[in-house]
């Protein structure tokens, strides 16, 4: 149990796909001005880590080594199929919201990563516990990020206005406000990791 544990912390802590590992940047940058749709993509990945990687590690041993990877895509395109499906029907506004980044979970560094590097050597047990580490760490660094950008960038936290008067730093709702929220968390928390 305590292995299944580390697999789970580590997806969070010192392998965070955002804040140690600089991986899926592209969609980070991109959906995080509010905390719905970073909370979101993070469900929509973690989903697609931990079903990718429970079907690659339960039949890691039938794929032949040359198709390895792309058996690997075909898998995670399915669960991507499904998460946006499951997003148009039901969560419309979301699905639009989110965009061309749904889809692109597909090509997503974290997913084949993980496929990989562990799904293909290890269990399914230690597979899902891993899917599910780094889903977390994912969504948590998307909300983490999120927050930051709607409250100094629309002065609104899930919509709702913080403060009255508040004039938001609108750098904050583009792609360089992005880039230097992220920039400062990773120096944070690399400082704070070091130490």
């Amino acid at each position: 149990m305590k292995r299944l544990l580390r697999e789970f912390l580590k997806g969070i802590t010192i392998e965070n796909p955002t804040f140690r590992l600089a991986l899926g940047l592209c969609p980070t940058l991109a959906i995080s001005t509010s905390i719905v749709n970073g909370f979101g993509m993070g469900l929509a990945a973690t989903f697609v880590i931990v079903g990718s990687n429970m079907i690659v590690s339960s039949i890691r041993g039938v794929i032949p080594s040359k198709i390895r990877i792309p058996s690997f895509i075909v898998i995670i395109a399915t669960f991507v199929t499904i998460v946006e499906l499951v997003m148009k029907a039901y969560f419309p506004s979301l699905s639009k919201a989110l965009g061309i980044f749904v889809p692109l979970i597909a090509v997503n560094c974290i997913v084949l990563g993980r496929a990989e590097a562990f799904a293909s050597k290890h269990g399914v047990v230690r597979s899902i516990f891993d899917g599910l580490g780094m889903g977390v760490g994912f969504t948590f660094a998307l909300v983490l990020i999120s927050t930051i950008r709607e409250a100094f960038g629309n002065g609104t936290l899930l919509g709702l206005i913080i403060v009255k008067g508040f004039e938001p730093a609108l750098l904050f709702i583009l792609a360089p406000g992005a880039l230097l929220v992220i920039g400062i968390l990773m120096g944070f928390i690399n400082h704070v990791t070091e130490r």
